[in-house]
C-alpha cells in the first residue's frame, strides 16, 4: 500500500466522493480492479479499514492545507 500513486493523477474537483458526493482527496484501488473515492473527512474516519482492503491508497487531502482560509481581495 502507498499514500501517492505514480500511475493515478491527482484528484480534480470533478472525482465526488462516493459516500456524500463532496470533492474526493482519497482514491482507494481494490484488488479487483475497482475504485473508490472519498472526500478526506469520510476516507480519515475510515482510513484503517480501507488501507486493509486496498491494494493501493492515494490520498491528496494535504493539499486542503494549501487552500488559502480567505479569498484574496480581488475576489472579495
Amino acid at each position: 500500500m502507498t499514500s501517492a500513486l505514480a500511475s493515478h493523477p491527482q484528484l480534480t474537483a470533478d472525482d465526488r466522493c462516493d459516500r456524500c458526493g463532496a470533492q474526493a482527496y482519497i482514491r482507494v484501488t481494490l484488488a479487483g480492479g475497482g475504485e473508490l473515492l472519498f472526500c478526506a473527512h469520510h476516507g480519515h474516519a475510515h482510513e484503517d479499514k480501507l488501507r486493509q482492503m486496498s491494494l493501493e491508497f492515494q490520498d491528496d487531502s494535504s493539499r486542503l492545507a494549501a487552500t488559502p482560509a480567505t479569498a484574496p481581495d480581488t475576489e472579495q
